[in-house]
């Protein structure tokens, strides 16, 4: 084989065994030392309203920080929510900010921290298969803005290998 095209095919090799990493990191997103990753909303039922959108923050600075608010130019309004148990019940309440522990993580999934879209403007937008850009807001991190997955189902939980 020439020198040349040996080459050539240690560099493709050399190119393809990035890609793997590359897709393993396909959902994540960066503000500072926070890092959000697996950002996805189940796929709108018919004449739902409103809908909700999850993902993990992990801090990995020493400080902590906050999460302010959200926003998203498929929805009029996107904000902060937590179920709580009270009485009994579950119940959805809107959250004014979400501390993120530094080391830590702040997880958002259901039945848990959640972003409510509401008055939605483009329902196309979620379907099965398409994404949307929700924007973070953090207090020291700044401005993040991830795409949302829609998914018909939810996903399973991912293991984290930090």
């Amino acid at each position: 084989m020439s020198q040349p095209r040996t080459i050539w095919i240690a560099c493709l090799a050399a190119l393809l065994s990035l890609l793997p990493a590359s897709f393993a990191n396909a959902d994540e997103s960066k503000a500072g030392e926070l890092r959000i990753s697996q950002p996805w909303s189940m796929e709108l039922p018919p004449n739902a309203p409103t809908v909700a959108a999850y993902f993990v923050i992990h801090n990995g600075g020493q400080q902590p920080d906050r999460l302010l608010s959200v926003d998203t130019p498929i929805a009029a309004t996107a904000q902060l929510h937590e179920h709580v148990h009270a009485n009994g019940l579950m119940k959805m309440q809107q959250v004014q900010l979400v501390e993120i522990p530094a080391g830590g993580d702040a997880t958002f999934a259901p039945m848990g921290y959640h972003v409510m879209l509401l008055d939605l403007k483009d329902k196309s937008k979620l379907t099965d298969g398409a994404h949307f850009p929700l924007t973070l807001h953090f207090e020291k991190s700044g401005d993040v803005t991830v795409e949302v997955a829609v998914l018909k189902q939810a996903p399973t939980p991912a293991t984290h290998n930090h």
